[in-house]
């Protein structure tokens, strides 16, 4: 699913932001990496799982990475979702690209 979503994402602006990137590797493998955090891997899943239209709901135990922030925005906009993402400190309303918490 993020496979198919990489080009419309690419299309929407969407450039992936490595600095989340902890690990000490090349910038490649970095944009690998970038894609298997956990908020959009739960994001594919909602995404295969729940008919078209429905809201998908996050809850994590740490915040969530400015490049998930955006990821999460965009990804609303595309498929037209709601994406409520539930971090450490705050709800994210993710609707039609934007998140009332002004990318906090």
């Amino acid at each position: 699913m993020l496979e198919n979503l990489k080009p419309k994402l690419e299309l929407a602006g969407y450039v992936p932001d490595t600095d989340f990137v902890l690990q000490d590797v090349g910038n490649e493998l970095k944009k690998k990496m970038i894609y298997t955090h956990s908020e959009k891997l739960a994001i594919a899943f909602g995404l295969i799982a729940t008919p078209d239209g429905t809201p998908i709901r996050i809850t994590k135990n740490l915040r969530i990475c400015g490049d998930c922030h955006t990821f999460c925005k965009l990804v609303s906009k595309i498929t037209n979702r709601l994406i409520v993402v539930r971090d450490a400190n705050r709800f994210h309303h993710f609707s039609e690209a934007v998140c009332p918490c002004e990318d906090y």
